[in-house]
């Protein structure tokens, strides 16, 4: 697949019953009208059970909450790449602090994703695992002190020099990679202060999974990316 678009903002569906079944689909009808409206790139991360009454819906960027490593034929239970392809994917996240992965683990997902074409979002919970996964060389490294996640406090404001000095970490072994910001974003100035920091998008999910007008924060979340 070509690049994502930067700079970008990454909706995480989680399991939230706001973004489960058919209300994922209004959401994601949502993301997409947003994202043309101010013409951001906006991607959608809905549950697996949901990938692909969704993605046959919209026409953005729908990304798995996860992927494992491994080949078919075997592995119960187990998400494979070549599922999310035909579910109509087109990325992943990989290693949210919600569904911890082994670092042997995310390199070999990070290969198996590269080969399938799939978009890689690796997250990351501190400087240390911040570099060795981007010496994986996945698309993008999403920096998300777990503390904050889900508070409304944003890593961006709370806690600048995280993502400032993982920055500078990160382009220390890899010039490349596209560095989110992740944790507690919540509106317009939290993407403001991540992209003053050296991030090339955000990654969040309860702001807009869990808001009685999602349209309204996603047009906050969207309007300091604006072209």
């Amino acid at each position: 697949m070509s690049a994502i678009k930067t700079p970008v903002v990454i909706i995480n569906f989680k399991t939230y019953p706001q973004a489960t079944g058919e209300n994922a689909v209004a959401l994601a009808k949502t993301c997409e009208s947003v994202s043309k409206e101010f013409d951001v790139p906006i991607v959608v991360a809905p549950q697996i059970s949901d990938l692909y009454r969704v993605a046959q819906i919209v026409d953005i960027p729908v990304f798995s909450q996860h992927m494992d490593p491994g080949e078919q034929g075997r592995f119960t239970g187990h998400v494979l790449g070549e599922a999310l392809v035909e579910a109509g994917c087109s990325g992943t996240l990989l290693n949210h602090s919600e569904n911890r992965m082994q670092l042997a683990d995310v390199e070999l997902a990070v290969t198996k994703a590269r080969r399938l074409k799939l978009y890689t979002t690796v997250c990351t919970n501190n400087p240390a695992v911040s570099v060795a996964a981007a010496t994986m060389k996945p698309d993008s490294v999403a920096v998300e002190p777990p503390e904050l996640i889900g508070t409304g406090i944003s890593v961006s404001q709370a806690q600048p020099e995280v993502i400032s000095g993982t920055v500078e970490l990160i382009r220390n072994v890899n010039k490349d990679v596209v560095i989110l910001c992740g944790a507690g974003i919540s509106n317009g100035d939290d993407v403001a202060a991540a992209m003053r920091l050296g991030s090339q998008g955000v990654l969040l999910a309860s702001a807009v999974a869990k808001s009685e007008s999602p349209a309204d924060v996603l047009r906050s979340l969207a309007g300091p990316l604006r072209k």
